[in-house]
């Protein structure tokens, strides 16, 4: 089937051929990746790597780190997953997402350069980005991990700067059911002697004792480097390195602390009103995204415990009247502990199907909530929402969450 990329293909005819060549859509393991990846003549980009993994917040925090490098001038790619609309989502190059052609030219490559060795779609995406960055000599590659760390194709790279964002458990049939195993495969992406900066205020042994071992030199949040928060303004702090001002926003400011750490092992800086309009302007689609008003309606990935937590804490500072919940979730995530985490400051619940194989079905997320909030289940995300703008009042908040996937259905729409 390598054979596909003799005829020109539309992307779209290649995402397509690459979810029909692998039988699965996760299979962890480095071995077939990384042989591909020395045939391709990948493994050494030109420019410095940043690797981040971690729980939540990688995508924010890869946003923030790149958005911090090309305010120096310097240039950036950046891989992430997954995409919300178009596959373009995946790689940005100075903050900029890429033609087609670009990508279709990437997955042919790597097409050809396989062989007959079988990649997963995952593994065809990581190549192709790598590809991407190369091809754009770029002076900082930023890699998000997809799916934990040690075992994940982004880590076929040996990375300047590691970077673990938050640790908490998700993907436990992957990753382990015990906060020490996911720290354990999280701290595989470091390696002997490294720089390393752990997002995570309360880092599990197994990561502690795996950066001991590596005698990487870490920082950690809370000990070496934190922020403090006071009307809306906060203040990062780092050894003896401090900027004040910073504004609020609407990305978990954590995850801007932890950029700035990564920044500063670099060995990078801005002055202190450039790093302001840095911090300001970051935004990421699905991250507490406003598309309308009056009802204002705000969309957010969140789609487990911790990511719930977070959404829970900004709804408790903010003042509308009543808020009213669209959720869809997949079926294998922790939705009773998520919904449970959010529910308190909700006042009304309209969950959706999702249109997915691994879709959990609305009636299912209705049972964790107290049943006399819940005004209805639904059959899509969509129809969820319409009966939601229809209840609030334009003071109100609607908030969808629960997945890439219900963020997806309505910015699809």
């Amino acid at each position: 089937m390598s054979n596909f990329s003799v005829q020109s293909q539309s992307l779209n005819d290649w995402l397509c051929y690459l979810e029909s060549i692998h039988p699965s859509d996760i299979e962890l393991g480095l071995t077939r990746v990384k042989q591909v990846a020395q045939q391709l003549g990948l493994l050494s980009p030109r420019g410095k790597v940043v690797l981040v993994a971690g729980t939540n917040g990688k995508g924010s925090t890869c946003a923030f780190i790149e958005q911090m490098i090309l305010a120096t001038g310097a240039t950036t790619g950046v891989f992430s997953s997954p995409h919300i609309i178009r596959y373009n989502e995946r790689v940005r190059i100075n903050g900029l997402e890429l033609a087609d052609q670009y990508h279709v030219d990437a997955l042919r490559f790597v097409n050809h350069g396989r062989q007959q060795t079988q990649l997963t779609y995952f593994e065809f995406n990581t190549l192709a980005a790598l590809k991407l960055m190369s091809d754009h000599n770029v002076d900082y590659l930023i890699l998000e991990v997809g799916l934990g760390g040690r075992l994940d194709s982004t880590n076929i790279v040996d990375a300047d700067l590691a970077v673990i964002t938050s640790i908490d458990l998700d993907h436990q049939d992957w990753l382990g059911d015990t906060i020490e195993l996911v720290g354990f495969e999280k701290a595989g992406i470091f390696r002997a002697n490294q720089q390393v900066v752990c997002g995570e205020p309360n880092p599990p042994q197994s990561l502690q004792n795996h950066a001991q071992q590596l005698q990487c030199n870490i920082a950690y949040k809370g000990h070496d480097f934190g922020f403090d928060i006071a009307d809306n303004i906060w203040t990062w702090r780092s050894g003896d390195d401090k900027t004040v001002g910073l504004p609020a926003t609407k990305l978990p400011m954590t995850n801007a602390a932890t950029a700035l750490e990564a920044f500063k092992a670099l060995g990078l800086s801005l002055n202190d009103e450039k790093m302001r309009s840095v911090i300001a302007n970051t935004s990421l689609p699905g991250r507490l995204q406003s598309i309308s008003t009056k009802p204002e309606v705000v969309l957010d990935v969140a789609h487990n415990p911790q990511a719930g937590g977070y959404l829970a804490s900004w709804l408790t500072t903010q003042d509308y009247p009543k808020v009213h919940c669209v959720c869809a979730m997949l079926g294998d995530k922790d939705s009773q502990s998520t919904l449970s985490v959010v529910a308190p400051a909700v006042d009304s619940w309209y969950f959706a199907d999702l249109d997915c194989a691994r879709g959990a079905k609305a009636s299912q997320l209705a049972a964790h909530v107290d049943e006399t909030t819940v005004v209805g289940n639904y059959s899509s995300v969509t129809a969820a929402l319409a009966q939601a703008k229809l209840a609030a009042a334009p003071e109100d908040l609607i908030l969808v969450f629960g997945s890439f996937f219900t963020v997806s259905e309505i910015l699809s729409n």
